[in-house]
């Protein structure tokens, strides 16, 4: 998510738009429960109140639902101001795979706080089609990006492992549902780039796996580029950006058929990689995938034209 917005920020910049951009790093915080990594900011409404109303918006946006979130649509209610907001993760199903909390109650409550809004915005179409489903309204489209400079086939990394190798890329945390793939039986080794808070576990109790940590910029593009196949495990990411950067550097990608990878892949699968209730079988197929083909289906996402959605997206303020 903020790797989005701040690239549709940058877009929006280039096109002559001015944008601020008011996140928990302007503002004191405390550690989100079971999830350190995450800050969430302490009372921030007075603060957050003045940096609006200095800025002096044509339009607002809401990006998530915790404590910034909260107070920026409680200026726009109590202004009478148009917002929009955006569902990026589904939070209710990583509260429940965390503390074991149902769904419903969450979602019912993301229903008052999205609804509020002239427009929220979804990354897939399957994801509108659940949501819709669950009684969200306003839905509107709003896909991603991949930036194909950075990311691309013509520089890989050495592993020095038995091939072929099946890549992860993306936070080590329970919600991913790495372990379905670093379970799989497969040929080759596995590696796993990224960290979080399940990443000491994992290493542990999988000592065959290759465990990177956390790589950027030019050494992640090389970490896709130099494997075989992009394993994507995830049930509950709402897009699932990591896959249009294995797709840009050439790498296939085996997931499950859910919402994020079925709508990435659409009607490649089975050209650009595949996608199968048995994980194991996608991993194996897609072995077979057309690498220029990957590459060939990314360059259908600019950053620039996922800038320019959201900018229709938005709602103008219309005088005081």
């Amino acid at each position: 998510m903020v790797r989005t917005l701040s690239t549709v920020a940058g877009e929006l910049a280039a096109m002559g738009h001015v944008v601020e951009v008011i996140g928990p790093d302007r503002f004191r915080t405390v550690p989100c429960p079971t999830y350190p990594d995450i800050r969430l900011s302490l009372l921030p409404r007075r603060k957050l109140v003045r940096m609006i109303e200095a800025f002096e918006p044509d339009a607002l946006h809401i990006s998530t639902e915790g404590p910034l979130g909260i107070a920026a649509r409680a200026w726009a209610q109590r202004r009478g101001r148009p917002f929009t907001t955006a569902f990026h993760t589904r939070f209710p199903e990583y509260v429940q795979a965390r503390i074991g909390l149902p769904t419903g109650p969450l979602y019912a409550w993301l229903r008052r706080f999205h609804g509020a809004g002239v427009g929220m915005m979804v990354a897939t179409a399957s994801l509108r089609d659940d949501l819709v489903a669950r009684g969200f309204r306003h839905v509107c489209a709003w896909s991603r990006g991949v930036d194909l400079e950075l990311f691309k086939p013509d520089t890989r990394e050495v592993w020095h492992l038995p091939r072929p190798v099946f890549l992860y890329v993306g936070r080590v945390a329970v919600e991913k549902n790495i372990r379905a793939f670093l379970d799989l039986d497969l040929p080759g080794s596995k590696v796993v780039v990224g960290g979080g808070p399940q990443l000491k576990s994992l290493k542990r109790n999988y000592p065959s796996v290759r465990f990177t940590g956390p790589r950027h910029g030019e050494s992640l593009a090389r970490a896709y580029a130099g494997s075989d196949v992009f394993v994507f495990p995830s049930l509950t990411d709402t897009f699932g950006l990591v896959i249009l950067e294995a797709l840009a550097c050439g790498t296939p990608v085996a997931a499950f058929p859910v919402t994020g990878p079925r709508d990435v892949l659409g009607e490649a699968d089975g050209v650009v990689g595949a996608l199968d209730d048995d994980l194991r079988v996608a991993a194996l197929r897609a072995l077979n995938a057309d690498r220029a083909a990957c590459r060939a289906h990314a360059e259908r996402f600019s950053w620039r034209a996922c800038a320019e959605v959201f900018l229709t997206n938005l709602a103008p303020f219309r005088g005081e």
